[in-house]
């Protein structure tokens, strides 16, 4: 497994969608916890490991109003392990990426929620909570954030992968800080 992600499968192509940021919302965290307990029951000792990630599990923060979740498995190459129990608790999946890490990608059909399955042990997820934790931490950093989110949804995008490509470099900096006061997360 590398990082790359030359071999993704984006299941139903690119779509246009409007990227809408909204005020932070005391509800997400609600939400969350909703859709973490549908997919604990769904998939049982399959599920390792579940989280809050991304810009809704920061108190403050604005968002697309998308509850992330992080979903750690055994093996996410092995879809037979989790995919149909996903599917049957009613969400979709979206995104295959076998060379970033066998990073799968659910969604509901409402689209209010997305679901990142990665294998014990990933780097990615260390990475995303890193993330997550300096964002709650630091507010300079959080502002930071919400501005360049706030500005670049302000420009028209094909697809929201072109939106999220287009933070990664205030992402890396704030990644960069992180890992420089040694503020790794687990």
């Amino acid at each position: 497994m590398t990082g790359r992600k030359d071999e993704s499968i984006l299941i139903g192509g690119f779509e246009k969608v409007e990227i809408r940021i909204a005020d932070y919302d005391p509800d997400w965290p609600t939400q969350y916890q909703t859709h973490a307990k549908k997919i604990a029951v769904a998939l049982g000792d399959a599920l390792l490991r579940i989280e809050h990630i991304g810009s809704t599990s920061v108190p403050g923060l604005a968002a697309k109003p998308i509850i992330d979740i992080l979903m750690v498995v055994a093996n996410s190459a092995d879809e037979a392990s989790y995919l149909h129990r996903l599917e049957a608790a009613g969400y979709e999946l979206r995104v295959r990426e076998p060379d970033f890490y066998e990073h799968r990608m659910f969604r509901t059909p409402t689209r209010d929620a997305h679901v990142h399955v990665f294998s014990s042990g990933a780097p990615e997820i260390i990475r995303l909570l890193t993330f997550r934790d300096r964002l709650r931490t630091n507010a300079e950093e959080r502002k930071r954030y919400e501005d360049a989110k706030r500005r670049l949804a302000t420009q028209s995008w094909p697809h929201m992968d072109a939106y999220a490509q287009a933070k990664t470099d205030v992402i890396e900096s704030i990644m960069a800080a992180a890992t420089a006061y040694g503020q790794e997360s687990w």
